[in-house]
């Protein structure tokens, strides 16, 4: 959505003169690691068990060990954690789950039962990434502390492509933004610790947002304790940001390809179900997205609009490959069998895969009116015509076309224009009630704490009011007045940003752009390791290889802002992200149905 605009763009590709990005880091070893971890565990319940699996962890898992994996190590029956009664006839049972407290209890109710039936077994808790204090409590209240072995898997990154690893932790953004619950503040830490041992050291970490900065302190902390080895670096900047500094950009539609996927089928964990109109045979198929896929990493960035001719060029060639067969000798052929036909045969699936994809996608795109869709969203990003949008919204919600999308525009609508004007949010909020159902009240109370949908106050033209002030005085006083201005409502100061930005150009730090992390609510910080000075000089390769971490996740459409960003200017980023959002699973944490 908001992330490049052809007229930076094309300035960018202008001097585009560089040298070639440097080699990505080789995360593979992240689940080597995580992997050897689990088997230790599995073998600390030696002979035959039962391992019962949280149901968001069967991908994740999936990813590091398979079923023939874990039979090898006597886990004989799989089961999903689901809340009821359990049927394993096993003697020994061990629980693969997140630290969640309803969990913990249903757990404790499992013991309990066995003990009231007569039935003893052994029962192992693996916590992952890590136990908290509120689970082992449970266990105490419930009276079963002493019949159960508690573990911690620390499973805290999984890499989903060369350059994306997730914490999968997609409750993270409403556990740290809505309810102020700042216990994943660690886990956080413990992530970016794990990172800095294997491929830092660090030489400058930059943040912004309350989050950020806590989660800066817990990874300190942890350094501290631990003896970092003499390594060569092969990270060299580090940026942690909160989510919350920018909901503008998860909450457009996405018109990358990979971003449009995750928006139409949804990518889990990396993998994508294309159903049978996709794969043009009777059944549904699960497919891996990323960079192995030679088809699909050409795309992946891509403006949606320029996949097809993408695609069918890539078919003409293929044909040409195949063709050429028609006049060769048996020698000839004998090679061409050897060492082209797999290859081709391959590219012909993913292509008849990705091509099938982008009809389907097209099919529902033009049946939803895309293009009315983004011309709104166009229009709020720019302040045009702002009587017709909401025209456009109310007509969505009374139309009753999605309970999501509804909100979502509402949302982008409030944070755009710095809040909606009381008759408006008035008059929104209950044709939507109407609409979608009055259960919703608590979603736009959850809304507005978080400051996505609210109401504009007396106190709003404050803003310009301020800034002239803000000249006359003193810059300390100003600061403080603003200060104090920018903590008391979260508000959403867009158009004057995206002003102030297309003029940043590259700096050292947040310096200059103090007006900028003003509107963004502040909390900016910058921190240079004392080691740091040799390597400034020689712009190493670990330095032009930054890390970005986003707390509450981040979305495709940024990822491929990011590595846009790498091309122009001849750095790789590596995206850590708490989870995958998009506008939909960012709304879905708003809802309160918790």
């Amino acid at each position: 959505g908001a992330a490049v605009s052809p007229r930076v763009r094309s300035a960018a590709m202008a001097h585009s003169a560089r040298r070639d990005a440097p080699e990505l880091p080789d995360f593979s070893l992240l689940k080597r690691l995580a992997r050897d971890q689990l088997i230790y565990l599995l073998e600390q319940l030696p002979g035959k068990k039962d391992l019962f699996i949280e149901a968001d962890l069967m991908s994740p898992l999936d990813r590091i060990a398979n079923v023939t994996m874990l039979k090898q190590h006597d886990v004989d029956k799989l089961y999903k954690v689901e809340n009821m009664p359990i049927f394993s006839t096993c003697d020994q049972i061990c629980f693969l789950i997140r630290p969640r407290i309803q969990t913990v209890k249903w757990i404790a109710d499992t013991v309990n039962a066995d003990k009231a039936a007569g039935k003893f077994r052994k029962y192992k808790i693996i916590f992952t990434p890590q136990k908290f204090y509120a689970c082992e409590t449970v266990l105490e209240e419930q009276g079963i502390y002493g019949d159960v072995s508690t573990d911690e898997w620390a499973f805290y990154l999984l890499p989903l492509d060369d350059d994306i690893i997730s914490l999968e932790l997609p409750e993270f953004f409403r556990d740290n933004f809505l309810e102020g619950d700042q216990r994943w503040v660690t886990t956080g830490g413990s992530a970016l610790h794990l990172l800095h041992s294997l491929f830092g050291p660090f030489s400058k970490v930059y943040g912004i947002g309350r989050c950020a900065k806590m989660v800066y302190e817990s990874w300190r902390e942890q350094v501290e304790e631990s003896e970092q080895k003499a390594q060569k670096s092969e990270i060299g900047n580090v940026f942690l940001i909160d989510r919350d500094v920018d909901f503008v950009t998860p909450l457009c539609s996405q018109v990358v390809y990979e971003g449009l996927v995750d928006d139409i089928f949804r990518i889990k964990c990396g993998c994508v179900e294309f159903g049978p109109d996709v794969t043009t045979a009777d059944k549904s198929m699960k497919v891996m997205l990323n960079s192995q896929d030679k088809v699909f990493s050409e795309i992946r960035n891509e403006h949606f609009s320029n996949v097809f001719g993408f695609l069918s060029q890539k078919a003409r060639n293929l044909q040409t490959a195949y063709d050429k067969r028609r006049g060769m000798d048996i020698k000839q052929m004998r090679t061409f069998v050897s060492e082209e036909l797999k290859g081709l045969k391959q590219e012909h699936r993913l292509l008849s895969l990705h091509i099938g994809a982008s009809e389907s996608m097209m099919k529902k795109k033009t049946k939803q009116d895309f293009q009315e869709l983004l011309k709104t969203e166009h229009s709020l990003l720019e302040g045009f015509d702002i009587r017709e949008c909401i025209t456009y919204i109310e007509e969505h919600i009374n139309r009753q076309v999605s309970m999501i999308d509804s909100l979502r525009l509402l949302c982008l609508l409030s944070l755009t224009e710095n809040g909606l004007l009381p008759k408006d949010y008035r008059s929104l909020k209950t044709q939507y009630l109407q609409s979608y159902g009055i259960e919703h009240l608590l979603t736009f109370a959850n809304l507005r704490q978080l400051g996505l949908l609210v109401e504009q106050q007396p106190g709003d033209a404050l803003t310009a009011m301020e800034s002239k002030v803000g000249k006359l005085v003193n810059d300390k006083t100003a600061e403080k007045l603003t200060g104090a201005f920018s903590s008391l409502a979260k508000k959403s100061n867009f158009r004057a940003l995206s002003k102030k930005l297309a003029l940043v150009l590259e700096r050292d730090g947040w310096t200059g752009l103090e007006e900028v992390t003003r509107m963004l609510n502040g909390n900016e910080f910058v921190v240079t390791a004392s080691h740091s000075g040799a390597d400034a000089r020689f712009k190493t390769d670990s330095q032009r290889i930054i890390l970005v971490m986003f707390l509450g996740g981040c979305s495709y459409s940024e990822i491929s802002a990011l590595r846009f960003l790498g091309r122009e200017k001849g750095y790789k980023f590596i995206v850590l992200t708490t989870a995958i959002i998009n506008s939909a699973r960012l709304m879905e944490a708003m809802l309160d149905n918790h």
